[in-house]
């Protein structure tokens, strides 16, 4: 089974993805932190050095790689993942994709106290903040609402999660 975990950056893929791999006894796979590894630079450094569409292809590069090389494990992806080169069919196709749907305020709230780690995000007041969230959220929503599994994030408690890994309701 590959689960993968998608949706905007602070919605909690890495938290839940970590805890649903321990419940269930599968591998981890943080996506960013895999292309990190990989390429020997931060995911900052990449798309300085580099740019968005080399950072794009590495990611689908090591998404398929990971996901062709274990036939089981979770995965949480980059918020963007899902929304290049049609990685969210690509997903589905090789498993169960997860959104777990924050709301832009929960986001914020999260984010403004997470900046300092986000490069992309790092040098936004609160105020551009939001709107980064709220036009980025806007462009990726048609790609999130494709997942197998939808939740609200007010609605994650590990248990029913997992439950709804398994029983996705249409």
């Amino acid at each position: 089974m590959r689960i993968f975990f998608i949706g905007f950056m602070g919605c909690g893929k890495t938290h839940w993805g970590k805890a649903v791999a321990q419940k269930l006894g599968l591998p981890f796979f943080d996506l960013d932190a895999k292309i990190e590894e990989d390429a020997g630079k931060t995911i900052s450094q990449i798309f300085d050095e580099e740019g968005e569409e080399q950072f794009r292809l590495l990611e689908k590069d090591v998404l398929y790689l990971l996901t062709e090389s274990h036939e089981s494990f979770v995965m949480a992806t980059g918020g963007g993942t899902p929304c290049y080169y049609n990685n969210i069919d690509y997903m589905k196709k090789m498993g169960t994709t997860v959104w777990i749907n924050c709301s832009v305020d929960c986001l914020h709230s999260r984010l403004v106290r997470e900046k300092t780690h986000r490069p992309l995000i790092s040098s936004l007041d609160d105020s551009a903040l939001r709107s980064f969230i709220v036009k980025k959220f806007g462009d990726r929503k048609i790609f999130y609402q494709q997942a197998s599994v939808i939740l609200n994030e007010d609605d994650v408690q590990l248990d029913p999660l997992i439950n709804r890994i398994f029983h996705p309701t249409p």
